[in-house]
């Protein structure tokens, strides 16, 4: 969603403590960030905790928006969040073990297609590194821009355009070969 009068007027009123104004945004945005909590986590239990975190935190910190996308200071508050989730569980192998254990557990015989294709993008996705995973994830469930993507992790646009082609290279390699 860009940067609206309609979205402005909604962070006003979420600035001046309005309920109704931070359900507006809860409406505009839990889709999206819970699918990149998800996709980050692969634990639907976690991602809610994430979730909840970030619109605490929200409610908390509304008043440092100061202007600019909102999606990036929205999103980078995301990647702040999960990256302190990962610091202070200190649970990351232990997480990716958990998630395969439970993906290998799943039944499969009645499933969609569809859905056996997300499954294994979502195992595909564990293989890359954090950061690769997280970027390509910002861009796809943020939809931010690379401009914004650059500006969110502090970097030259050439650089996040780069890790991002490699990663998904490196995605659609670990997909074909799945196939095989």
């Amino acid at each position: 969603m860009a940067q609206t009068d309609e979205l402005a007027k909604i962070i006003e009123s979420c600035k001046k403590n309005s309920p109704q104004g931070f359900s507006k945004l809860l409406d505009l945005y839990a889709g999206r960030l819970y699918g990149y909590f998800y996709r980050l986590t692969g634990n639907r239990a976690v991602s809610d905790d994430l979730l909840s975190e970030l619109f605490v935190r929200l409610v908390e910190k509304i008043d440092t928006y100061s202007g600019g996308s909102f999606e990036s200071w929205l999103f980078t508050t995301a990647s702040n969040i999960f990256r302190d989730y990962l610091r202070d569980k200190h649970r990351r192998e232990k997480l990716l073990k958990q998630h395969s254990a439970m993906l290998e557990s799943e039944p499969g015989p009645d499933r969609n297609p569809d859905d056996e294709r997300m499954d294994r993008l979502q195992q595909q996705l564990q293989k890359l590194d954090e950061d690769t995973r997280q970027l390509i994830l910002l861009r796809f469930y943020s939809q931010a821009s690379f401009k914004q993507l650059a500006q969110m992790r502090a970097e030259p646009i050439g650089t996040t355009l780069s890790k991002v082609h490699r990663g998904l290279k490196r995605l659609r390699k670990l997909m074909e070969q799945n196939q095989k």
